[in-house]
């Protein structure tokens, strides 16, 4: 049996941004933004496109070869301890003010972030 996993960064933001569009109500208030639709990943990571709650920018989401890192800009505390109890990667970025930085690696861990934007709507 062949088990295929899904690295490629930019499909990793693509499934991403469908579940912020799609149809679930704990999300209802979050929005892509600023999309830059010919973004392709680069080592450092290229926007690919921001998610807002009601016209304020919550997140920025960046593509890199094998992964999509998400920085939030709302909630850092919140989505960090979230995101870590969920099995993510995620780091603290030493900026003003504070952001959380999350790490998507496969298309699987799309859905375990999925609580951490919920910790954004939710504060």
């Amino acid at each position: 049996m062949v088990e295929d996993r899904l690295t490629d960064g930019k499909r990793i933001a693509q499934l991403l941004a469908s579940e912020v569009t799609g149809h679930e109500r704990s999300l209802a208030s979050l929005s892509i933004a600023d999309s830059e639709r010919d973004a392709e990943p680069t080592a450092d990571g290229a926007f690919a496109y921001a998610v807002e709650r009601d016209g304020e920018r919550v997140a920025e989401v960046y593509l890199h070869p094998d992964r999509a890192r998400v920085e939030f800009l709302a909630a850092p505390e919140a989505v960090a301890e979230t995101a870590e109890g969920a099995g993510l990667r995620v780091r603290p970025k030493a900026v003003r003010p504070p952001r959380t930085l999350v790490f998507v690696e496969d298309g699987a861990q799309v859905k375990r972030l999925l609580p951490a934007l919920r910790a954004v709507v939710e504060n």
